[in-house]
């Protein structure tokens, strides 16, 4: 069963690997049954020219509203023309394309949550490139918490990581380290689970969530002995997520709470800081994990990986991720349709 609309996906950093992923999927998906149709919001002569240089069958087709592109997804890939400043080259960032880049994200996430588009699938960015053309925010997941807030405020968003086995969210994200130890705070916490635990119940039609929240220091602290941010911190939030009525447990030790015994145990990980969640997600399963933006009013998945500019223009852009953040995409419009 399809969604009513088209997933729009993102131009992400032309000089990466995005085109690539964005043709390999329209070609994996376009005569699969029951496949949601998707469309790009993309320059559709880059498209045209990668598809070119890596000898891939796309027929290209530009469409003027979202509305068209089921009725040509069977036959050519629909593109809702954003053209950039300047051609690409692969591998070589360009921030003149930075602005062409961020249009694609704000026009198809405006798309989403105006329903014009079932779901947004973005493609990977290069944060330096675009910092250097204006861009003011650290990342996707903060750009799209603006875009997806009300008067001004941005919405209280959470970036979950998931895979068959396992699912985390870090509750710092794209900051340094020495910065996410200033900013961890019991509330930060609470509201990273709250938010969490919502986006589970409404999206993956998880009733009652098991959470498992990591400790921040070697074994959890120990009791105080290797640092007290677990007492101070972390058991607070805790006890005031009980209270709630959240199926909490922690801290854990970070370094025995990945194992395959110890994910069967609860549905999300909460972790401290980012690398603390994405090192286990991205070694257990480095191909097919997804990045999901909870919290929003429109679905945005990701695939888990970077605009590998190294093999950008190669052909050897593994799709699985990509494949996999379109088919959770559609999953979740589904279920929040229902």
């Amino acid at each position: 069963m399809a969604t009513t609309a088209p997933v729009a996906v993102t131009m992400g950093e032309p000089a990466g690997i995005g085109g690539e992923l964005t043709l390999k999927a329209w070609r994996a998906r376009r005569a699969a049954p029951g496949a949601t149709p998707f469309f790009a919001v993309d320059d559709p002569e880059r498209l045209a020219a990668t598809a070119r240089l890596l000898g891939l069958d796309v027929a290209i087709k530009p469409i003027a509203t979202p509305a068209e592109a089921a009725a040509i997804f069977p036959n050519a890939l629909p593109v809702l023309p954003q053209p950039l400043a300047v051609p690409s080259e692969p591998g070589r960032p360009d921030a003149r394309n930075a602005r062409p880049a961020i249009d694609s994200i704000t026009r198809a996430a405006r798309l989403a949550r105006d329903g014009a588009a079932a779901a947004l699938v973005t493609n990977p960015v290069q944060k330096k490139v675009l910092q250097d053309g204006g861009f003011r925010h650290p990342g996707h997941t903060e750009y799209l918490a603006e875009l997806g807030g009300e008067a001004g405020r941005p919405a209280s968003v959470v970036m979950m990581l998931a895979c068959p086995a396992l699912r985390v969210v870090p509750v710092t994200i794209h900051v340094s380290l020495r910065r996410a130890l200033e900013l961890l705070s019991a509330e930060l916490i609470v509201e990273a689970a709250r938010v969490t635990v919502a986006g589970l119940r409404r999206d993956l039609a998880l009733a009652a969530p098991r959470l498992a929240v990591a400790g921040l220091n070697p074994h959890a602290g120990e009791d105080g002995t290797m640092g007290d941010e677990e007492l101070r911190i972390v058991k607070p939030a805790i006890e005031r997520l009980r209270a709630e009525g959240v199926d909490v447990r922690g801290p854990l030790p970070p370094d025995t709470m990945f194992h395959a015994r110890a994910r069967a145990t609860y549905d999300v990980a909460l972790c401290m800081y980012h690398d603390q969640a994405l090192i286990p997600i991205k070694t257990i399963d480095f191909d097919g994990g997804v990045n999901i933006t909870l919290g929003l009013p429109f679905i945005r998945t990701s695939p888990d990986h970077g605009t590998a500019l190294d093999i950008a223009g190669t052909g050897r852009a593994e799709p699985t991720s990509f494949l996999a953040a379109l088919d959770m995409a559609a999953d979740m419009a589904r279920r929040r349709r229902a």
